[in-house]
């Protein structure tokens, strides 16, 4: 019923940027919750950055505060995470996830993983040293 595909992924160098994109579908895209996570090779899940889109407000994780940025396209029913200045450390499997709702706080919550109902398979991203 509800689908999230993520694209953008691939290999690129130190330092370099890339933009990966969540397209939603199945559901009504206003007034949810889009969040991007990420898990790097034998580590756990992480949050990564969220966006509410009924008013665009966000949250990131501090590794990636000052280089990464989400953004909307509400016409595509898409959430776009511009990467720049991206590390090796920052190679990892990508994966959006959607909800309705967040419980408690959202500024403390959003990056948290069980909060989120649906999610996409993920896209790799390889960052070279």
């Amino acid at each position: 019923q509800v689908q999230l595909v993520e694209s953008g992924g691939g290999s690129v160098q130190d330092g370099g940027s890339v933009r990966l994109s969540c397209i939603a579908s199945g559901y009504t895209f206003s007034s949810i919750y889009i969040a991007w996570f990420r898990q790097p090779p034998g580590k756990e899940r992480e949050g990564v950055a969220a966006i509410y889109i009924r008013d665009g407000s966000t949250n990131y994780a501090d590794s990636v505060k000052g280089r990464f940025t989400l953004s909307i396209d509400n016409a595509k029913n898409t959430v776009y995470l511009q990467m720049n200045s991206l590390k090796p450390e920052d190679t990892a499997m990508y994966y959006c996830a959607a909800t309705p709702r967040i419980y408690g706080r959202p500024a403390f919550n959003a990056l948290l993983a069980y909060m989120y109902s649906y999610w996409g398979h993920g896209t790799q991203v390889t960052v070279s040293s």
